[in-house]
């Protein structure tokens, strides 16, 4: 992952999507004809030969599309190596055996189901999975006639303006970008969340002609064995490439001074803070005898000169309750 200059998410590991993929081929067929047509509307008649779907996640709708629309060539690639694998096996015509696990399970017998996962019919010629970062897709520039992104543009760690200078450096001229989801952008910088009209307005200066949207609601992961499930309001906004943009430096995920082992690492602000904290609470955790109280803790901290008695008292407490409740967690009580 290094030398690629890559890095799974930080908040997604193997499992993340997991039920996906008993939504994609076992249940949820209602979630699913609603999604493809959707994109089917969004994609038009269908004279795109190649398509990219970035984030395929689970893989149904990537499959539905090039099942339903016949593009020459689909490639579906996703960061998960779980879902590409499983995925693969089943549009392969494979029937696929995994339990599903609930989040809220409706019966005891609920907890834990055993699922035949299957495609409709194994997938015709001209569709290829890809394991890699859609950050850094591996694809020569232009190389595709439309790009999908389902649940893709809302889950990124990246500034959408970014973002969408990187699909328009990988479509045609008059290609088509098909944003596909709930768009509720949730990026760490409060400046990046932003409005469909917003987002709109940003894709049209990423090279792109004024985006069509179109709002609609569907079921969303709603398995017949568990308590979960809701309605989404998603949206299916549609852009095509007017002209072409510079593109923007290949995405990194991590700092070279990460990468390249020998490079100095920088004091960053953020260190120094997360510094003076450990050794602060390095000092509380040795004060911890069996015998001292909260109180007395911080009349060494005074002594210490490391905050006034009042201020140690409440920093202390905060601690070890937070300290106590990731004991209990790690007890299971």
């Amino acid at each position: 992952h290094l030398a690629l200059r890559t890095r799974l998410p930080p908040a997604q590991g193997l499992t993340t999507y997991y039920s996906n993929l008993h939504r994609d081929w076992c249940w949820g067929d209602e979630e699913n004809r609603a999604s493809f047509d959707l994109v089917a509307d969004a994609l038009g008649p269908c004279d795109a030969q190649t398509l990219l779907v970035l984030g395929s996640g689970g893989g149904r709708l990537a499959y539905d599309v090039h099942m339903g629309l016949a593009p020459a060539h689909t490639v579906a690639l996703d960061i998960n190596p779980l879902l590409v694998l499983a995925t693969r096996q089943v549009m392969r015509g494979e029937v696929l055996t995994l339990h599903e696990f609930p989040l809220a399970p409706r019966r005891l017998a609920d907890v834990a189901v055993a699922r035949k996962l299957a495609a409709p019919a194994a997938i015709t010629p001209g569709f290829f999975n890809v394991l890699g970062d859609g950050l850094r897709a591996p694809f020569a520039a232009q190389a595709f006639d439309a790009v999908l992104t389902p649940w893709f543009v809302d889950i990124v760690a990246e500034d959408p303006a970014v973002l969408a200078r990187r699909i328009n450096a990988l479509l045609r001229p008059g290609g088509r970008w098909v944003i596909f989801g709930s768009l509720a952008l949730t990026g760490a910088d409060p400046a990046q969340r932003l409005s469909i009209e917003e987002l709109a307005a940003t894709i049209a200066d990423a090279g792109f002609a004024e985006p069509a949207v179109v709002e609609a609601s569907l079921p969303y992961m709603s398995s017949p064995v568990s308590r979960h499930g809701r309605r989404e309001g998603v949206i299916t906004l549609t852009a095509v490439k007017r002209k072409r943009i510079a593109q923007p430096a290949r995405h990194s995920a991590l700092p070279e001074w990460l990468v390249q082992a020998k490079q100095s690492v920088p004091l960053l602000p953020g260190f120094q803070t997360q510094a003076a904290t450990t050794r602060i609470y390095a000092f509380i955790m040795g004060m911890i005898d069996g015998q001292r109280s909260v109180a007395d803790m911080a009349a060494l901290m005074e002594q210490q000169r490391l905050m006034p008695r009042a201020e140690a008292e409440i920093a202390i407490r905060d601690f070890l309750i937070k300290m106590y409740d990731e004991s209990q967690a790690a007890a299971g009580l």
